[in-house]
């Protein structure tokens, strides 16, 4: 009897939770929205790349107000948001949007578990979209600027000894009234410009700790050495303290090295497993924080063997490498967009969808376009092994753009504040993606959109993380800077400047449209560069201009970027529809087609 009114119990709350969250609005939305569980939301650990066995997700219904920017704490709030949801999607349960008069207030209480008891607790963010202040039981316990990075905060002096634990989030996010880079979100959506995000948009959870920890992992392979140099950064180090890291294959040891934190450890491989995307092998890695000959703290993580680089061929054009050998990167431009959860795909599964999809259809690259993605998307690259080049999510526009002239265009005349920001903000991205082997370039500007400084953001790019490749300018404006000159041409690719210096790249073309009803986002123009009716249609275009590509692959394009991955609000011009549940292409004649591009890269190195 006990145990029948229990599972009762249980049952009613689960139908109550149900109750107070359902997906809003009447757009389109993904195969994988009917399986968003409010009480089970996301619940796969988010940070593969430091992993701790003991954690609380704290994902699920919150509480939430928007209110003038200014406002105190509210009393009453306006009802619940289903966390990790953008406030302005359909999977929040409220789909409101925010203007630069506003904050967006979050609220939820939580237990630490009785088993934490001694140990420092640590609440970590995913990201929130913008500035973010975080309060607990009614102290401001720290705050964020950034909408694209993780951040965490010790948060034990401000727990109570027992009972429920206060949790308060406050975010100001001004979108494209603001300075702060944003990518493609405006206030006003239109063309390719898309809706906006605002608010906690990635896992939240809090995990415990020692006072001293380990608090990140940088992992830079070196091919040429044979080693791999792993630095490990800790929190309220003592003198003596060590960190130990080991590199297994299937649990035998490979490689270990015990040092100081924060000091790069060489670990050498003497018969190094090569990543890449035809073999994306992982090593795992075990790292360890000792203090006084104790293990204090442990993580779990992983790590690959690769070297990106150039080299010129027989006919002394300069070409992209991979593991000293020439490699053609060809991919989509990956936009990372969902129409039931934005920036959030609304399942492990989802997030995963789309790079499977691109390495079935015979890519080998994707470009992530001025978004930063979760975590466990670089982790889903690293293991089912795509190159990724990363873009830098753009911000404070009003530049002129050349496309097709060296030196030509503007530089935007931004405020030192503005400057700063844009520095900080790109120092934690690349800090974030920079231990994952699948990420190769790093794209600082594309089109002109906020460029400024270009030699001096570019050379720092360069300096700050020598084992990577930098676009620094995808479409211009184009400097003589970088490892790169990077065209854009729509929609069939052409070769309208040559750089004998750099490595040549198509970094956008195609854009072949074709709207497929049932599957649209709204009905206003929809569009793409160039529009047919069918598949067949669609897919024979396609072919005509990677026949063309191959073309200029031999006269001097080492990579191409064709756009793109899925259809994206007013955009329909994706492989896929923006709901992903048809695909708009024939698969098999466009692997064939991508795999004849990629295999007309010239082999023969000088």
């Amino acid at each position: 009897m006990k145990k029948t009114i229990l599972t009762t119990v249980a049952a009613l709350s689960v139908l109550c939770t149900f109750a107070q969250w359902k997906p809003v609005g009447d757009k389109i939305k993904t195969p994988w929205a009917e399986k968003v569980d409010p009480a089970n939301v996301l619940p796969e650990y988010p940070r593969p790349q430091m992993v701790r066995s003991q954690w609380v997700n704290l994902n699920g219904l919150w509480d939430y107000a928007i209110k003038p920017v200014g406002a105190m704490e509210p009393k009453t709030m306006d009802g619940k948001i289903l966390v990790p949801f953008a406030v302005e999607s359909s999977l929040s349960g409220v789909q409101k949007g925010l203007t630069e008069k506003d904050e967006l207030w979050y609220r939820r209480m939580f237990s630490v578990p009785a088993a934490w008891k001694g140990s420092n607790v640590l609440l970590n963010f995913g990201a929130v979209d913008w500035k973010a202040d975080v309060f607990v039981n009614d102290i401001l316990a720290g705050s964020h600027t950034g909408g694209f990075t993780p951040f965490s905060l010790d948060i034990t002096p401000y727990l109570k000894a027992k009972g429920e634990q206060k949790l308060v989030v406050r975010v100001f996010d001004g979108t494209d009234k603001g300075y702060q880079p944003r990518g493609k979100q405006v206030l006003n959506p239109n063309g390719i410009w898309y809706t906006p995000v605002s608010g906690i948009w990635q896992t939240v959870w809090i995990e415990p700790v020692a006072k001293s920890h380990i608090s990140g992992i940088k992992t830079i392979p070196n091919l040429d050495q044979k080693n791999i140099a792993v630095t490990v950064a800790a929190e309220n180090c003592t003198t003596g303290d060590l960190v130990e890291v080991k590199i297994l294959n299937k649990g035998k040891l490979v490689a270990s090295a015990t040092g100081l934190p924060g000091s790069p450890l060489r670990l050498c491989i003497a018969e190094p497993k090569l990543w890449s995307p035809d073999s994306p092998f992982l090593y795992d890695m075990e790292v360890s924080l000792r203090q006084g000959g104790k293990t204090v703290d442990k993580v779990d993580s992983y790590t690959a063997m690769r070297k990106i680089g150039t080299k010129r061929d027989k006919g002394g054009i300069l070409r992209m490498t991979l593991n000293d050998k020439p490699l053609f990167h060809y991919g989509p431009l990956d936009q990372g967009w969902w129409p039931d959860g934005l920036f959030t795909a609304p399942t492990d599964e989802a997030l995963l969808f789309d790079i499977l999809k691109t390495k079935e259809l015979g890519y080998n690259m994707i470009r992530k376009h001025v978004k930063v993605e979760p975590a466990r998307w670089y982790y889903h690259c690293d293991r089912e092994g795509i190159l990724v080049w990363q873009d830098m999510p753009s911000g404070d526009m009003g530049n002129k753009w050349e496309m097709y002239t060296y030196n030509g265009g503007t530089d935007k005349n931004r405020t030192q504040e503005s400057k700063d920001n844009f520095s900080k903000e790109w120092k934690e991205i690349m800090d974030f993606c920079m231990s994952s082997p699948s990420v190769v370039a790093w794209v600082p500007f594309n089109e002109a959109w906020g460029q400024f400084d270009t030699e001096r953001i570019v050379n720092w790019t360069m300096e700050y993380d020598p084992s990577r490749l930098v676009n620094p300018a995808s479409g211009g404006n184009h400097r003589p800077c970088g490892h790169m000159l990077d065209l854009h041409n729509y929609p069939g690719p052409a070769m309208k400047l040559f750089d004998p210096q750099r490595v040549n790249v198509l970094g956008e073309y195609g854009g072949i449209g074709l709207p497929m009803e049932g599957h649209l986002w709204w009905n206003k123009r929809n569009w793409g560069y160039v529009q047919f009716k069918t598949p067949e249609e669609v897919t024979a275009e396609y072919e005509k201009y990677a026949k063309s590509l191959i073309k200029y692959v031999r006269l001097g394009f080492s990579g191409a970027v064709y756009t793109q991955t899925t259809d994206v609000e007013g955009e329909v011009n994706g492989l896929f529809t923006y709901d992903r549940k048809v695909m708009k292409v024939l698969p098999e004649r466009l692997k064939a087609a991508n795999k004849a591009v990629i295999e007309s890269m010239p082999l023969d190195m000088e």
